[in-house]
């Protein structure tokens, strides 16, 4: 007995089903309204390729799976505080960026997530140090990791409300369990006393056992002069800098670029 194909049960070639009233109201009725999208085109490819019942449901259903994956990592990326464009893909990787290409290859795999190492990204202004340690947020989100990404001081500001309302210990229980911690632009302005004693609890909280991601326009040597108290500034950088990969970007700003650019295609009309 033969065995019954898609691409017997309707004509081989020509334009794509439509997708029925009846059918969209049951697609919607079992939450897979969004399936009505592709539907059509796979019932095309699947007459193409000949593919048999079982094939073609676990070929739409594979579209599902990775439709409700990619909304779920959105939604994730978004609580997260991560930026949707700053993909590892949309970073403008420029000839003249100096900077361990195998290291960061190699990051992007998170192996240093495995065993609870941080990631020090660090170099001048505008060489792309934040668009990549959000980048590797999003790789961590895809992998079903928790993270949670903010500006160092603004974290910091937040810390200080919570005392406040005597939320602290709760705050920094959620900051100690997620999975990848970014700190964006660590040490651009001075640390008070709150400040740098959170630094250091938030740190000795997450030592070794999660992964904390430090952007910074500063050496870890500098971070010392910018905390009030060098004592727990020197423990707590001791402590963040051990087992860290750290990943130095030398280059021109990306803004410079532009504005450059801009001013250039400016003079162009202006002559034309």
């Amino acid at each position: 007995m033969s065995t019954t194909t898609l691409a017997d049960s309707g004509t081989r070639s020509g334009p794509t089903d439509p997708v029925g009233a009846d059918l969209t109201r049951t697609l919607k009725a079992l939450k897979l309204g969004q399936m009505t999208q592709t539907l059509p085109e796979r019932l095309a490819l699947a007459r193409q390729r000949k593919m048999g019942h079982a094939a073609f449901l676990e070929l739409i259903l594979d579209d599902e799976i990775t439709r409700r994956e990619s909304r779920s990592a959105m939604l994730r990326a978004r609580t997260a505080g991560l930026d949707p464009t700053m993909r590892l893909q949309s970073w403008d990787e420029l000839e003249d960026l100096t900077y361990d290409r195998a290291l960061l290859s190699d990051l992007t795999t998170l192996a240093f997530t495995e065993a609870g190492n941080g990631v020090l990204l660090l170099g001048p202004v505008g060489v792309g140090k934040t668009h990549l340690a959000t980048a590797l947020g999003h790789i961590a989100i895809r992998r079903r990791l928790s993270v949670h990404a903010a500006r160092a001081d603004k974290l910091f500001t937040r810390l200080r409300a919570a005392r406040l309302d005597n939320t602290l210990e709760a705050e920094f229980r959620k900051l100690a369990r997620v999975d990848v911690l970014i700190l964006d632009d660590f040490a651009l302005r001075p640390l008070d006393a709150t400040q740098t004693n959170d630094f250091y609890e938030l740190v000795v909280e997450r030592h070794r056992r999660a992964s904390t991601i430090v952007t910074s326009n500063r050496e870890p040597s500098e971070w010392l002069t910018m905390t009030s108290d060098a004592l727990l500034a020197q423990s707590a950088v001791d402590r963040l800098t051990s087992g860290a990969h750290t990943l130095v970007i030398e280059g021109t700003s990306y803004r410079q670029r532009d504005s450059h650019r801009r001013g250039g295609l400016d003079t162009k009309e202006q002559d034309q």
